[in-house]
């Protein structure tokens, strides 16, 4: 697997461990501040757009990304070529970020429209939520339901799984006999199978949102359309290319 490797997805692996050693040997609060926030928090900064995939919230975060990177990334670096790799890349981190934050919206604008029908203004949670100047004693002065926006507001997303997600769905598409055998299932399993059934479980529990869940499964998702929709495109012009 490590021979196989591509310049590529070495050079991103390399940074994300990187970033993840500088953000909890050295730097210990730099993973708060390339997390990607929601747009209208005051925490938000255009750069996180494109810094949040290479923050990880823990050593097992970083890993299963980025074996996954190693596993699926190195195929699909040599079929499209470097640029081309890392745009799409890229562009799948960023529309994980876009699709993720659509979700976001609503959730937003329904804890802001429980708090009018309260007689509560959410304004003043907007203009107060920003991580970086937490107010303990305001927030624990907050009822349950500010509390909740409040949340919303200041709760980042982060790391490489959005990209991630679009380069295995990638990789599907274009290898979809493709026989791939993980620790758990004692059978291979072709991935036109297996990223069917990714897609519905990341549905079922963005949607289910358990108590204690704290991964962005809309994210995820984000970055599954993109990847789809881009190797689509890329496949329709190979082969109007071929038939000339």
């Amino acid at each position: 697997m490590f021979r196989n490797i591509t310049p590529l997805v070495k050079s991103l692996i390399i940074i994300n461990v990187l970033v993840f050693v500088a953000s909890f040997l050295v730097f210990p609060n730099l993973m708060y501040y390339l997390a990607a926030y929601y747009p209208q928090s005051k925490s938000f900064k255009i750069w996180q757009v494109i810094t949040h995939m290479f923050a990880h919230g823990g050593w097992m975060h970083l890993l299963f990304n980025m074996f996954t990177l190693l596993s699926f990334g190195p195929v699909l670096e040599k079929v499209l070529g470097e640029r081309k790799f890392i745009t799409f890349y890229l562009v799948c981190g960023l529309g994980s970020f876009v699709i993720y934050n659509v979700w976001n919206y609503f959730l937003i604008q329904e804890a802001a429209q429980a708090l009018v029908s309260m007689n509560i203004n959410p304004a003043e949670i907007f203009a107060n939520a920003d991580f970086f100047r937490f107010n303990e004693q305001y927030y624990y002065g907050l009822s349950a339901p500010e509390q909740h926006l409040f949340n919303l507001l200041t709760t980042p997303m982060l790391g490489a799984s959005g990209a991630i997600f679009g380069v295995v769905t990638a990789f599907a598409l274009l290898f979809p006999n493709a026989e791939l055998i993980f620790m758990f299932i004692p059978f291979p399993v072709k991935a036109k199978y297996l990223l069917p059934l990714i897609i519905a479980g990341s549905l079922f529990l963005g949607f289910r949102q358990f108590e204690g869940d704290n991964i962005a499964h809309f994210a995820h998702l984000g970055g599954a359309l993109i990847g789809y929709l881009w190797i689509k495109n890329w496949k329709k012009k190979q082969n109007n290319f071929n038939r000339f």
